[in-house]
């Protein structure tokens, strides 16, 4: 399997509370209608929450201020994605997609890149 990572940053202007109200109530319906046609195996909104403990983590990496969430969407291979995306209803959905984004995300800011997981233990 690969796996789509999207790190998004709120629009300017957009509250907390709106901007992961609109992420769950809005675009995960939207995602969820297009899987088929993206062939799309799993779908995962992770929504930052606030803890002194976040502070602890950056601190002592020196790392920068953190996203408002991340994005994981599965696909059962590089070439099962590629040939969704060359279909014109892929093209059309990949589009729709952007679009709604570009509403609640600062896309500048944002970062998205596809991997290749490596599962090193589970409990």
């Amino acid at each position: 399997m690969i796996k789509l990572v999207y790190c998004v940053h709120r629009k300017s202007g957009m509250s907390e509370e709106e901007f992961f109200t609109y992420w769950l109530k809005n675009h995960g319906p939207l995602v969820k209608s297009v899987a088929k046609i993206m062939k799309a195996q799993r779908y995962v909104q992770s929504h930052r929450m606030e803890s002194p403990l976040n502070d602890v983590a950056r601190g002592g990496r020196g790392a920068s201020a953190p996203y408002d969430g991340i994005t994981e969407i599965w696909w059962n291979s590089h070439e099962e994605l590629l040939a969704a995306m060359a279909t014109p209803e892929g093209t059309e959905a990949h589009g729709t997609l952007i679009a709604d984004e570009a509403t609640f995300c600062d896309l500048s800011r944002s970062c998205i890149f596809l991997t290749e997981e490596h599962t090193i233990f589970e409990t």
